[in-house]
């Protein structure tokens, strides 16, 4: 081996796929005991590695030089085996963690920031936040002098910074903190990139608060260890694609609308064409209850329905790369809302009242009642979707510009 990641877990990388990607050199996962930890790194069959939780504090005494940047963090997270052998330790998430916060357009400079965490990532978040001129860093923790139960020497804060797993699958939905507790806020960082968008980002979102996950950071620390590893910077415009392809790749497609607007249509052929699994969520309701949408809300109630609406919302949408129909209501609940937009791109099929299909719709079998429904739900059709897209002509076109939009959209 090369180059690689070590650590103890690795089921969730994308580490291999973002070296690779940046063409220069092959990239493995090794994932070692903490037994096996000094073994390996002392017999250096490697030219370069990443580390990754639990080993960047535990690598350091076996490196023979480690750069300012480490020791101010106190972890190392790349190693450079030199050509007289030695090894030279570095951290690089420094340098992503700068980056993902630049590029959202979040300055910390003359800035009260509140860093929710303390531990490895929170003394690169503080540490970052410190070199680029914050009036005030506050850590938040579950047991220092600022803690969640009492936010009020930290409520002031203009940044919000999470750097706790809270919230990372397979604990999506969950929120470290409320930004009600943060009515200055301007700002919001979680290093969390899965799923894509967390439950404190998205609610940033919502307050038109400036945001950003954590694969940005993820693929800018690669490119300063991919510079280490090589002796050159990454080119940005390599880094911004790299960026921007593995986005397209995880990220969902989702598919919102009245009902009778033809997103199991436009999805099918839109997955095909892309060569995505695609998941209609009424299907899959279908399935779990063993009786088909009308026979739930004849049988059973709406209230009923909503209940499985929900459960498949949740196991669907933190999934990844998929193109997903969801039901005409599905947008009322907020739940729902935020379940398919943490890891999707979502899109209101737009389709005239009168074009709308209505056999088997159990709330809409008339053009009256699709015009009160309408009425109601367009506002949360609005606030769920990032695009609207016509769908009134043949649903292949509808589908060639929803995958115009998707890939224009992660190149910007």
């Amino acid at each position: 081996m090369e180059y690689g990641l070590i650590g103890e877990r690795l089921g969730h990388s994308y580490s291999a796929e973002i070296h690779r990607a940046f063409g220069a050199y092959d990239y493995e996962l090794v994932s070692l005991p903490p037994e096996k930890l000094e073994a390996f790194i002392r017999g250096r069959e490697y030219r370069g590695l990443n580390v990754t939780i639990p080993y960047k504090q535990a690598v350091m005494p076996f490196c023979d030089e480690i750069s300012g940047t480490a020791r101010k963090i106190g972890s190392v997270n790349t190693i450079v085996r030199r050509p007289d052998g030695s090894l030279y330790g570095d951290n690089t998430d420094y340098a992503g963690f700068a980056a993902m916060a630049a590029r959202a357009g979040i300055s910390f400079d003359g800035k009260k920031v509140a860093v929710l965490g303390s531990g490895g990532t929170s003394l690169t978040a503080r540490a970052v936040a410190a070199g680029a001129g914050a009036a005030e860093i506050v850590t938040v923790s579950r047991k220092g002098d600022v803690t969640y139960d009492d936010l009020s020497k930290a409520a002031d804060s203009d940044i919000v910074v999470n750097t706790t797993p809270v919230g990372m699958y397979p604990h999506n939905g969950e929120s470290p903190v409320s930004l009600e507790r943060f009515p200055r806020c301007t700002g919001v960082v979680d290093v969390i990139y899965n799923p894509l968008r967390t439950a404190l980002v998205s609610e940033a979102a919502e307050r038109g608060v400036a945001c950003t996950g954590g694969l940005y950071m993820l693929t800018a620390q690669a490119a300063r260890a991919y510079a280490l590893f090589c002796g050159a910077p990454l080119p940005e415009d390599r880094l911004e694609a790299v960026y921007r392809s593995l986005l397209a790749s995880v990220e969902n497609i989702v598919l919102v609308g009245m009902p009778g607007s033809g997103k199991t249509t436009v999805g099918r052929i839109l997955a095909e064409r892309l060569g995505r699994t695609f998941v209609d969520l009424d299907a899959a309701v279908e399935q779990k209850a063993g009786m088909t949408v009308p026979e739930i809300f004849a049988r059973r109630g709406e209230e009923t329905f909503r209940g499985y609406e929900r459960e498949a919302a949740a196991e669907y949408g933190r999934q990844k790369g998929l193109v997903i129909a969801g039901g005409g209501g599905i947008v009322l609940s907020a739940q729902n809302r935020a379940a398919l937009r943490q890891n999707g791109r979502v899109y209101l099929l737009e389709r005239r009242l009168d074009r709308l299909e209505t056999a088997g719709r159990p709330l809409s079998g008339d053009l009256s009642a699709l015009r009160e429904m309408a009425a109601r739900r367009q506002p949360l059709y609005a606030l769920a979707c990032d695009t609207a897209i016509d769908n009134n002509a043949a649903p292949e076109t509808a589908a060639e510009r929803i995958r115009e939009d998707f890939y224009e959209a992660a190149c910007h």
